[in-house]
C-alpha cells in the first residue's frame, strides 16, 4: 500500500497546529517576490539583461512577449526562475540582441508589466542561476491568538520550517502524482509534461520522508546514518559520526539533515535514516522504480528550511506583514502554513 498524496493526507507541522486562520493573494500586492541573483550584469555583451516588474502575469508568457517586443526567437529569451502569477514579482530575463541595438524598454506594451532596469551582459541567463528571493507577504482578515503567533515567529526565526515541497509543485488537487504514476504505468505524456512529472513524483517521496521525520522531531535534528546538507550549495556530506563540531555547525544553520530526491541506486543514508528511506521509497516502489528507470541520479535537499532576516509587524487588528529571504528552491507558503491556515479552506493540510 502506498503513503498518501499530498492532497489526500495532512502533512505535519513542526510547531502544532497553525494558531491563526488568514487569508493570503487577496491581491498581487499582497504577495510580493524579488529575486536575488547573487551577481551584477557585466555591462557589455549580446544580451540585454533586464529587470522586470510583472503583475499577475506568467513567467513564460512574459519571456515570450519579451522576444515579440525585441524581434527575436523565444530561445534567445532566458530566465533563472519561474515566479507566482497571482503575486508582483521583480526579476530578471536575459534577451539575446546578437548585434541588434536595444529596443525602447520603456513601451513595452502591456500594462502589467514594467521594465525596470536593463543593462547588458555577456550569457544568457539560464534556469536555476540565483541566489534566492526575497519576499513581503500580508495575511488578511487574520483570526486567532496573537500570543500564541508571536511564539511560533519566534521559533520559526529560531529554528525554521520543515523544507517541504509547496502544494505548486504538485498541480491542482495533487494531479500531478497521480498523472506521474500513469505515465510509469505506459501513457504517453508529452516531453515538457514528463520533467513536471518526475520533478512531482520525487517532491511526493521527498514530503513524505520529511513528513515521517517531523513526527519524529527529526527534521532539524541528525538520525543515525544522517546525510548533511551544506547550507547555500547542493553539496552533501557524510555519514559519519556526530560530533560537537557538526553539532555547533547545525546550531548556526552551516549544515542541515536532508532528505532523498529519489533516483537511480541506493541513497547514500545508513542506519535508521536509511531505512527510514528505504521504507518510504518501498512503498511508493512505483514512483521510486519510475524516476530510477528515467535514470536520475540520488541526490539530496535540506530537510530544515531557515529563512533569512524574518521580520513580522502587525498592520491594525486583522493583518499581518511577514517578510524574509529564502534560497532558490524553497518556498514562501510552508514558511506562512506553520503560522495560518486559510480561512478559505477547511482542510487543515492545505498550504495557503
Amino acid at each position: 500500500m502506498s503513503e498518501p498524496e499530498l492532497a489526500d493526507a495532512p502533512l505535519p507541522w513542526a510547531y502544532g497546529a497553525p494558531p491563526l486562520q488568514a487569508k493570503l493573494r487577496s491581491t498581487p500586492e499582497d504577495f510580493v517576490v524579488e529575486e536575488i541573483l547573487g551577481y551584477d550584469a557585466d555591462g557589455t555583451g549580446e544580451h540585454a539583461l533586464l529587470w522586470v516588474e510583472k503583475r499577475g502575469a506568467n513567467t513564460d508568457w512574459v519571456a515570450r512577449e519579451l522576444a515579440k517586443f525585441a524581434g527575436v526567437s523565444p530561445v534567445a529569451v532566458g530566465y533563472a526562475g519561474l515566479k507566482d502569477r497571482h503575486a508582483v514579482t521583480r526579476q530578471t530575463f536575459s534577451v539575446q540582441l546578437a548585434g541588434k541595438p536595444d529596443p525602447d524598454w520603456s513601451t513595452f506594451p502591456h500594462a502589467e508589466v514594467k521594465v525596470l532596469a536593463a543593462t547588458r551582459h555577456s550569457r544568457k541567463l539560464k534556469r536555476g542561476a540565483l541566489r534566492g528571493n526575497r519576499f513581503v507577504l500580508v495575511l488578511r482578515e487574520v483570526q486567532g491568538d496573537r500570543t500564541a503567533a508571536e511564539k511560533v515567529l519566534t521559533q520559526i526565526a529560531a529554528r525554521g520550517v520543515p523544507n517541504y515541497y509547496g502544494e505548486q509543485r504538485f498541480g491542482r488537487e495533487g494531479g500531478n502524482v497521480a498523472q506521474a504514476r500513469a505515465m510509469f504505468a505506459g501513457r504517453r505524456v508529452d516531453r515538457d509534461k514528463r520533467s513536471f512529472l518526475l520533478s512531482a513524483a520525487r517532491s511526493q517521496i521527498f514530503n513524505s520522508v520529511l513528513a515521517a521525520r517531523v513526527e519524529r522531531a527529526a527534521w532539524d535534528q541528525p538520525l543515525d546514518g544522517e546525510i548533511w546538507s551544506l547550507a547555500g550549495s547542493r553539496s552533501w556530506f557524510g555519514p559519519e559520526p556526530f560530533t560537537d563540531v557538526l553539532a555547533e555547525r547545525l546550531a548556526r544553520a552551516d549544515i542541515h539533515p536532508s532528505g532523498p530526491l529519489w533516483g537511480q541506486g541506493e541513497p547514500p543514508t545508513q542506519g535508521e535514516a536509511g531505512a527510514l528511506e528505504r521504507g518510504i521509497a518501498a512503498a511508493n516502489s512505483d514512483l521510486a522504480e519510475g524516476v530510477a528507470a528515467a535514470r536520475m541520479d540520488q541526490e539530496r535537499r535540506p530537510l530544515r528550511l531557515q529563512p533569512k532576516d524574518l521580520k513580522w509587524r502587525w498592520l491594525g487588528d486583522d493583518a499581518l506583514e511577514l517578510a524574509f529571504e529564502l534560497p532558490a528552491g524553497a518556498y514562501a507558503t510552508v514558511v506562512v502554513r506553520e503560522l495560518a491556515q486559510s480561512q478559505t479552506d477547511n482542510t487543515t493540510h492545505r498550504i495557503l
